[in-house]
This record gives C-alpha cells, structure tokens and sequence, in this order.
C-alpha cells in the first residue's frame, strides 16, 4: 500500500480490504483524511504511511458515509476529529456488514452543507444521499476533484438497500461540480467520464430487469437475473474490472432478494396500459 500523490499537498491511498479508498489532504504537519479504508490492518498500514513516512498528525476525518468498509481509521487515529452527515447512524445499522468495532461517535454533525479550509484547499461538504441516506460528496475546487463516496463503485453502481433513482439524483449533482477527477469509495480515482458510466451502468441494468420481471416465465427469477452480464450494462468502450465484476454479482442478487426494479416494473407496465 502507498501514497499516489494527486497534487503537491494531496495524496490517494487505497486499501488492501475492498480496495476502499482514502484520500489525504496535508497542511503542513497536520493531514485531513476523507474515509479511512475498510479493515483495521490497513487503517494500521495507512497510520504508518502518514504519520512515520510523511511525519505528519491526522487531526480530522471526514465520513463521506458511515459504513464500516470506510471509517476503519476512526478508531485508528483516535485523536482526530472525526465528521458526518446527522444520519451517520441511519447508515451504519442498516448496512450489510457491520463491524461495531470501527464505530465512534463524530464530533461534528451536519445537515446540509459546510466547508473547511485546509492549507491551499476549501473542502465544500454537501450532502447527497444516494447510496445511503447519510452520503456527502466533498468537492475540492482548487484540487479540481470531488470525492463521491459509494454513490459510483467504479464505472458501475451497488444497489443493496438503495433507491436507484436517489442514486441517479446523487451523480446528477456531482456532475454539476464539474470537476476532472472523481474519487470514488473503492478503486481510486477516474477521469470525470464515469459518472456518465454509472449512469448509463444504472439504466442499462434497470431496463434489462424490468424487462424480465415483466415476463410471465416458469424458468426462476434468480436464473434469469444470472443471465444478464455486466457487458450488457457498460457504457461503450469500458471494459469491466473484476472488482466491478464483483459487485455486478451482488447487484443481481440484491435485486431479486430486495425486489429491486419492482416498482419500476409496476410503472412501465401501467405505463403501457395507459
């Protein structure tokens, strides 16, 4: 694991575990981390990257969401301040995996928007629930990148206990910042083209499930959601990692375990009724 530097001041980490992503910014002797990867062996190695390599003191920690994968460095770095969104609870105890280890309290809560000012950078926090209820994106202007959390994994989205439309309206917003880089919750940085990826990921897998939902077949649901690939849901021209692969995977079972797409099934068909 190491540091990728994406400016003079700010550098990319991601983890081992879930290929979960923090990004630091430096001021000075002080570091502000955003998300703090997904296991606690490699919060540890981040801990080492910044503070004995870079000797620098972690003294905030921004949640662009509260899910045990990226606030692994909360209890790491127990000194510094941590931040998030006022339904930070809302989405630690609705998610998949919980590791109750990683929990503590935030200092500091918000509703809608804040900012911090960080040696050269002003950090915008904005919440933009999608993914979960809590999710903030941080765009970083003088950094031309924003950082959007699991509201994109990679060129595609995760679907799990999420309205596909709340997660449209999120990548619609990070959109409007306009910025070159997008940093996401796992995997790294992208240019700005994948979020129109996600998008097109999102509606692709949307129209290839209802379109089978509305079929009245004696062959079971689950084995006709297997059949869709994720080559069938990628924009043109991108190629699928096996990480994306992945998660594709546990979309396809979340939909039928959840009835993801159901009520977008039910609409279209009154839709044609009409």
């Amino acid at each position: 694991m190491q540091l990728k530097p994406l400016g003079p001041d700010v550098f990319l980490c991601l983890g081992e575990d879930y290929h979960s992503v923090a990004t630091v910014f430096v001021d000075g002797s002080d570091a502000l981390l955003v998300d703090s990867l997904g296991s606690a062996e490699d919060a540890a190695a981040l801990r080492v990257l910044i503070c004995d390599e870079l000797g620098k003191t972690v003294r905030v920690i921004v949640a662009t969401h509260f899910m045990s994968d990226h606030i692994a460095g909360l209890s790491t770095f127990p000194d510094a301040l941590a931040i998030a969104h006022r339904n930070y609870r809302h989405t630690f105890l609705l998610q998949n995996r919980r590791v109750d280890a990683f929990y503590r309290e935030p200092q500091v809560v918000f509703d809608s928007a804040m900012r911090i000012r960080w040696g050269r950078h002003e950090l915008r926090l904005l919440h933009n629930p999608g993914k979960t209820m809590d999710h903030i994106s941080v765009d970083v202007p003088t950094a031309d990148l924003v950082c959007i959390g699991d509201n994109i994994v990679g060129n595609i989205v995760y679907l799990s206990k999420a309205d596909p439309v709340q997660i449209r309206t999120a990548i619609g917003r990070a959109k409007q910042f306009g910025r070159g880089t997008v940093i996401g919750g796992h995997m790294g940085r992208f240019d700005a083209a994948v979020l129109d990826n996600a998008l097109h990921y999102l509606d692709r897998i949307c129209r290839n499930v209802v379109a089978i939902r509305a079929q009245d077949e004696r062959e079971s649901l689950a084995s006709r959601l297997a059949a869709i690939r994720i080559e069938d849901c990628l924009a043109p021209g991108v190629e699928a990692s096996a990480f994306e692969r992945e998660w594709h995977l546990r979309n396809l079972e979340a939909i039928e375990v959840q009835g993801i797409f159901e009520l977008d099934t039910y609409l279209a068909h009154s839709a044609e009724v009409a």
